[in-house]
């Protein structure tokens, strides 16, 4: 028993820091949108891509492309032509998160995005 608890504590010493353990939640926050004349901006754009430890012109590109529409990144906050809903943008980012932060075998969120010529692979 005693070789158990060694081999689990020096699993455990090896694990990375800031990883979350299973106890612990993914939680991102939820976006406050607001719509200005015809602009929709995302007053927490960049706590959200914080949260999912993901670059924020990333994440713009792929909310600009399913929303169809032209937007920009001012350092913390995005802004995107047009009136988008609350809802609609939430559910981009849980669609973001589910293809580009969980990994789709063991559910966890830290994971990394590695670039191969034209592809994104989760690592």
């Amino acid at each position: 028993m005693e070789e158990y608890v060694r081999l689990l504590d020096r699993a455990y010493s090896q694990l990375p820091r800031g990883v979350p353990t299973r106890s612990e939640r993914f939680e991102v926050p939820r976006p406050i949108v607001t719509i200005a004349g015809a602009r929709t901006v995302i007053q927490n754009f960049k706590a959200i891509c914080d949260a999912m430890n993901r670059n924020p012109e990333l994440v713009l590109k792929f909310l600009s492309k399913e929303l169809g529409t032209a937007a920009l990144f001012d350092g913390r906050r995005a802004v995107f032509q047009g009136k988008s809903f609350e809802d609609t943008i939430e559910n981009l980012i849980k669609t973001f998160i589910k293809e580009y932060v969980i990994c789709p075998v063991c559910k966890r969120p830290d994971t990394h995005l590695v670039k191969e010529k034209r592809f994104l692979f989760l690592d």
